[in-house]
């Protein structure tokens, strides 16, 4: 059997991750020995549709503290963490994926298994229509956003890039064609 994987999502804020995470959850829909990794985050639940575990502060320093992230990361204002399950679901047999952070990903090279890194990727006027769209932030924190997302620029030579600009079902079916090389084979 192959080893399973971790299928490490990463790209700016607006690139689409969470719709081609989702896409890709629905197109799958258990027929792959595939998993995805809820994150836990330090930002109160919204209305955008992200998939997401939200925790307060001092519960994050809690369960950090307890060694239940497999990493975790801090962005903007908030701290993201990978729940230490993944490391269940690895030795079960099945494949992980997770969105990530583009930033931090260097440090993060897991060492629970092989890495698959995927960059999600669009137009730059495009991430600033999403974000605007999405009213989680004003305007001076979408230009920090943007701005951030030109400092951290996909440049890892195994990176997988995906551009997510056009119709969801273009970059989502690429995703899907991705995870299924991602998942393990018996």
């Amino acid at each position: 059997m192959d080893r399973p994987k971790i299928v490490y999502v990463m790209g700016p804020s607006g690139a689409g991750k969470t719709r081609l995470i989702d896409y890709a959850r629905r197109k799958i829909d258990g027929s792959l020995p595939l998993v995805f990794a809820h994150r836990y985050i330090t930002r109160p639940l919204g209305t955008d549709g992200e998939n997401y575990v939200a925790l307060t502060d001092p519960e994050f320093a809690l369960r950090k503290a307890y060694g239940l992230f497999a990493c975790d990361w801090q962005a903007y204002q908030w701290t993201y963490g990978i729940g230490i399950e993944l490391v269940d679901w690895l030795n079960a047999g099945l494949s992980v994926v997770i969105d990530g952070s583009r930033a931090h990903f260097a440090a993060q090279r897991l060492e629970l298994a092989p890495i698959v890194p995927v960059f999600v990727g669009a137009r730059r006027e495009l991430l600033r229509e999403r974000l605007t769209a999405r009213e989680r932030e004003d305007a001076q924190a979408i230009e920090e956003r943007l701005e951030r997302a030109e400092r951290y620029p996909p440049t890892d030579l195994a990176l997988i890039n995906i551009d997510n600009s056009a119709a969801i079902e273009a970059a989502g079916e690429s995703f899907v064609r991705i995870l299924a090389d991602a998942a393990p084979r018996k």
